[in-house]
């Protein structure tokens, strides 16, 4: 009788994860792939998170996607960091090696930039400053990605200024801050606006950013997507912005951790869109 092959398993790892949408998503490219694997939530509390992640590859994973609150633990457990993952202080992407090592990468700004690519395909990040609002771990890869592909100017404020403040030291000269209270007045003259906080979010308070300063002519995305349009994509698009909707991200920075895991890349496009928005 023939050894059958070995099954790939991957997941997500977190706490919570009930919350999560990638077992949805990866579950439906295996099976649109014809790809015998599996991906499963995993609710993993931080003091168990080194021995847990250690073990995995003996079960059978080849890799993980990382949540909140592990983003940044799991930085000190990996063998090799990306620079990317590096700069941005996170990994969301795990990769166990077959030499044994494990291999930590952040996919999240390639994610929100592919997104803006893909759904305003007329964005031109030199064109002028992007107006961030937010301070955490989404918006550390959000300002990153923006330098990369040649912002001038990163505008940025945050409910709580030392965060702000951190991304400043780290980013640099290109990165201006603004009072909370103040801003709304980083809107004006932005080409692009991005919220990357959970303000906005079902069950989250409402973003209350004055959007009076807002150019019909910028693009502007919210990382939420629950609700796929949120007030301030309402906003926007009601006065002629170009909006691109947060569920983008999610399944771009998904497509590159899966191909690293199952070897195919899969194809972000509106039939995976629409089984994630069952």
């Amino acid at each position: 009788m023939s050894e059958l092959p070995r099954i790939p398993l991957a997941g997500v790892i977190g706490s919570p994860v009930a919350h999560s949408r990638s077992p949805t998503l990866h579950s439906y490219w295996l099976k649109r792939y014809g790809i015998a694997g599996a991906y499963i939530p995993m609710d993993v509390s931080q003091s168990d998170l080194a021995e847990v992640i250690r073990v995995l590859p003996k079960a059978g994973f080849v890799g993980l996607n990382v949540t909140i609150p592990h983003k940044e633990h799991v930085m000190a457990i990996a063998d090799l960091v990306t620079d990317r993952a590096a700069l941005i202080g996170a990994a969301n992407t795990l990769i166990f090696r077959k030499d044994g090592k494990l291999h930590a990468d952040n996919t999240d700004g390639y994610g929100f930039i592919e997104n803006l690519r893909q759904n305003a395909p007329d964005w031109d990040p030199k064109a002028g400053p992007a107006a961030v609002i937010g301070g955490g771990g989404a918006a550390r890869a959000v300002v990153a990605s923006l330098i990369e592909t040649g912002v001038p100017e990163v505008r940025l404020s945050n409910r709580t200024r030392a965060r702000a403040d951190a991304l400043r030291a780290e980013f640099g000269a290109k990165v201006t801050i603004y009072e909370w209270v103040q801003a709304g007045n980083m809107l004006d003259g932005a080409t692009t606006v991005v919220n990357s906080s959970s303000l906005g979010m079902t069950g989250k308070p409402e973003l209350r950013v004055p959007l009076d300063a807002l150019s019909p002519s910028a693009v502007v995305t919210d990382l939420v997507y629950t609700p796929l349009e949120t007030n301030l994509l309402r906003h926007a698009s009601d006065i002629g912005c170009t909006v691109v909707d947060g569920l983008g991200m999610l399944l771009n920075q998904a497509a590159p951790a899966f191909e690293r895991w199952f070897g195919k890349r899969p194809v972000v496009d509106d039939a995976v869109r629409q089984v994630m928005l069952r």
